[in-house]
């Protein structure tokens, strides 16, 4: 008889602790589902109840600390990173299924975000204003909110929540943290790290469970200032129909995003950032190259290149070397992928993949062959809605002025790409594109730890982005004050 999977508890108010719901719940391989990588607590509302008043509590001695010593956390934090970041990216690859060189990249991405807010974080401040009177000083300085809620996804479920938590504690504030229960492990070794590196009691509280149990307490409560989410738009939605009037937010919904290809481009190049942008991560990104815009000169052959590249890539467990597509990570996730190739398949061209793989060694885990469909219209759903999935839609445009109006025809804005040798397209493109983050020659997916990230239109709540030094002004509020003699 094999033994028990290894239990993980929640971390509220400086201490480790079961749920006080008494349930668990099992994460497993994506890869094989008959291992369970981990087992959790499914908390329920008063260990939710539980982590803010945690939070609450710790916040004025939080808010207190010296920065540099704040800033000391965040930086022991990447180092404890840095030092296990080997076992934890196995880790990370057994739960979510990327590969094990994207799950070591991703710790060592997190470590660097810590340590770049350790130190960002110690230049923002306030400002001086110049006045008529002389015997009076006007200047603002930054406040940090209060109790903050950080709700992270399963796709990258280290680096989306260390760019919320570092600038959240550099600043002041508490935190309740939920990642998802998809890929908890990985959020609690981040969790882990900040608390070996000595983080009070109560200012970051970590707790696992569904998000209908334990989402209304960390969202709803007064108690809460702020909140970052990264998830479904749909998700996003609802969460932003229930909050109080005064909580802020920061949010990080779907996308739907272009490749557009001109006639001008080096195909062999746009090629290779269709395959990156498309399916990198088993295509679950949320920039991820969804649509491919081609001008109808090159088509043909850039479509002919494509398939020929999908067709040569490799499909395996993350732990085995060379592989370029893992599982899908979840159960729902695979079922949501198949619904929409059956879909696709009635609205446009299947070129290739599309299949469930269940011969070994695929036969217990949620692979999908990567897949390519042509002869895709504007309004198909295909090309509309949001597949988180190894799915690549190729559109055909007259020219420019027809790519770029498809490739704006979608409710959301996160990323968008060109592929062009063309100065002035590529000026007009960073003009016209409605979308937060423009890549001219490069993929749809990625960005830099120092520069801000988010989307527009209904890929984010268009209030504050996250990364960079704009990620910090999120978390804090500026007062102003009028000093007399």
């Amino acid at each position: 008889m094999s033994a028990p999977p290894e239990e993980f508890l929640n971390h509220i108010q400086g201490e480790w602790v079961r749920s006080r719901a008494g349930r668990t719940f099992d994460s497993l391989n994506p890869h094989d589902t008959r291992e369970t990588v981990g087992r959790f607590q499914a908390s329920g509302p008063a260990d939710a109840e539980a982590a803010v008043a945690a939070a609450s509590a710790a916040f004025e001695g939080w808010r207190a600390t010296p920065i540099g010593k704040r800033a000391k956390v965040l930086q022991d934090a990447a180092s404890y990173l840095e030092t296990h970041a080997a076992r934890f990216a196995e880790e990370l690859t057994r739960e979510e299924g990327k590969s094990v060189a994207l799950a070591r990249d991703e710790f060592m991405r997190s470590a660097q975000t810590l340590r770049f807010y350790a130190v960002e974080g110690q230049t923002l401040g306030g400002e001086t204003y110049p006045q008529d009177d002389p015997l009076m000083t006007v200047y603002s300085q930054r406040e940090p909110l209060g109790v903050v809620t950080v709700i992270a996804p399963w796709n990258f479920p280290v680096s989306i929540p260390a760019r919320k938590i570092a600038p959240a504690l550099i600043t002041g504030n508490t935190v309740v943290f939920k990642p998802s229960s998809d890929a908890p492990l990985s959020g609690l070794r981040l969790a882990e790290a900040l608390v070996q590196a000595g983080l009070p009691k109560g200012v970051l509280n970590f707790i696992t469970g569904r998000a209908g149990d334990v989402g209304p307490v960390i969202t709803t409560s007064e108690a809460v200032r702020a909140i970052s989410f990264t998830g479904s738009t749909a998700a996003g939605e609802a969460i932003h129909r229930t909050v109080h009037l005064t909580t802020r937010l920061q949010m990080e919904l779907g996308g739907k995003n272009p490749l557009i290809v001109m006639d001008d481009a080096d195909l062999d190049q746009a090629v290779d950032l269709a395959v990156k942008g498309g399916f990198s991560l088993s295509g679950q990104a949320c920039t991820g190259t969804s649509r491919v815009i081609v001008l109808r000169a090159v088509k043909e052959e850039f479509t002919r290149k494509l398939v020929a590249r999908v067709q040569q890539l490799r499909i395996g467990s993350g732990l085995t070397p060379g592989m370029d597509l893992g599982p899908l990570a979840t159960a729902k996730q695979l079922e949501t992928v198949l619904s929409y190739l059956a879909i696709g398949r009635q609205e446009a061209r299947l070129l290739c993949g599309g299949e469930r793989l269940t011969a070994e060694p695929y036969a217990h885990g949620y692979y999908v062959s990567p897949a390519v469909f042509d002869e895709v219209a504007p309004e198909a759903r295909i090309a509309r809605e949001e597949i988180f999935g190894p799915v690549i839609a190729v559109l055909e445009a007259d020219g420019y002025a027809d790519a770029i109006a498809k490739a704006n025809d979608t409710r959301y804005g996160l990323s968008a790409a060109i592929a062009t040798r063309n100065p002035r397209v590529m000026h007009d493109f960073a003009q016209q594109i409605q979308a937060g983050t423009v890549k001219i020659n490069r993929t749809t997916t990625g960005n830099l730890v120092n520069a801000p990230f988010g989307g527009i239109k209904q890929s984010s709540t268009s209030t504050f982005r996250e990364s960079g030094r704009a990620g910090l002004e999120f978390f804090t509020q500026i007062k102003t004050i009028y000093r007399g003699v």
